[in-house]
């Protein structure tokens, strides 16, 4: 990705978002969510290369700037809370399209987002239900949605979907965590007993409480 039409595009392909060229200098072009207005990636050109304004989580923040060159504290931005993305062919699309995703995700304050910060909190030794994750999201009717978000967790070392099963506290049986046992072994490892397939939610099941 090294052209403002591919960011734009890419932008474009998220839930209720439209493009805005709010000043007078159409340098600035921004995508911005429908309902807030909120702008969620701000692209402009700057010494020869499209850069990309995006938010980010304090947690990878300083991750993305160490890990690629081309991406600087936020330009005319609060550099605490915003990247730079300099598209000069140095940073994988990828990666792109992830900084991306994840600032549509703090700016909207999606129910994705919602949903791995509350598995955030699962402690060791413990697991969760997906009607509690979804509870814990603030609707406890998308424990459907719960798993199609974990499915895709993007950042398996610090949301620990491993310890999310289901209402009868059973593991999950497909190969989403590397091998039809393979979440099994990790809440073995975590400290969980798993017998047959199945925790003991009794003993392991954890609610959260405020």
């Amino acid at each position: 990705m090294t052209t403002r039409e591919e960011a734009l595009a890419y932008g474009l392909t998220f839930a209720n978002t439209y493009q805005d060229a709010p000043f007078r200098d159409t340098n600035w072009q921004l995508i911005r969510i429908k309902d807030s207005k909120k702008a969620f990636l701000w692209t402009y050109e700057k010494d020869g290369y499209i850069n990309l304004n995006v938010k980010v989580d304090t947690e990878w923040r300083d991750f993305w700037r160490n890990a690629y060159a081309s991406v600087i504290p936020g330009y005319h931005q609060n550099k605490e809370h915003w990247n730079t993305i300099i598209l000069d062919g140095s940073v994988p699309d990828e990666d792109i399209k992830r900084m991306i995703s994840e600032s549509y995700d703090l700016v909207a304050d999606s129910p994705k987002k919602r949903i791995y910060e509350a598995v955030k909190k699962i402690p060791s030794g413990h697991v969760a239900t997906y009607g509690e994750i979804a509870r814990m999201a603030g609707d406890k009717k998308m424990a459907r949605a719960v798993g199609n978000a974990l499915h895709k967790n993007p950042d398996p070392e610090n949301i620990p979907c491993f310890r999310v099963v289901n209402a009868k506290g059973e593991c999950s049986g497909s190969f989403a965590f590397g091998g039809p046992d393979a979440q099994a072994e990790r809440l073995r490892e975590d400290g969980v007993e798993v017998v047959e397939g199945r925790v003991d939610l009794k003993r392991y099941g954890w609610q959260y409480s405020e």
